[in-house]
């Protein structure tokens, strides 16, 4: 499918089944850090009054231009909310570095394996446990 144009890529994607709970999920999560409720979020990304509600408790899934106008205002990767939307990512929005130059093989096996999870709750989730294993070792 990564060799589709971007909209017949999002046009398949926009027929496919939608499970809305990761993305309330995350959206909930969000909100929670940032202290905001579902209409102070919504307005200050941008959006109507209405919008995060439709998505978290209608389980409505949001358009990409909101996907990427919520990733901004909680300074998020925008490819995040769009998979949870079931979007696919926008080659844009991938972070990528010059080269793995200077760091050890070990690290970049790493950095690639974390790359390869397809969930980005699940990726975030394990990024953050070798932190906290690498926060031990230092202390």
């Amino acid at each position: 499918m990564d060799d589709m144009p971007p909209p017949t890529r999002r046009r398949i994607a926009g027929k496919q089944p939608f499970d809305p709970e990761p993305l309330a999920r995350r959206l909930r999560e969000l909100m929670q850090k940032h202290n905001e409720s579902m209409r102070q979020a919504s307005l200050r990304a941008g959006l109507d009054h209405q919008s995060i509600r439709r998505w978290v408790v209608d389980g409505k899934r949001p358009g990409v231009n909101a996907c990427i106008l919520m990733a901004d205002h909680f300074g998020i990767n925008p490819n995040e909310l769009l998979e949870l939307a079931g979007w696919p990512r926008l080659k844009m929005f991938d972070i990528r570095t010059e080269s793995a130059e200077g760091l050890p093989p070990e690290a970049v096996t790493v950095a690639m394996t974390l790359a390869k999870i397809p969930d980005p709750g699940v990726r975030r989730e394990v990024a953050q446990a070798i932190l906290t294993l690498l926060e031990k070792y230092f202390e």
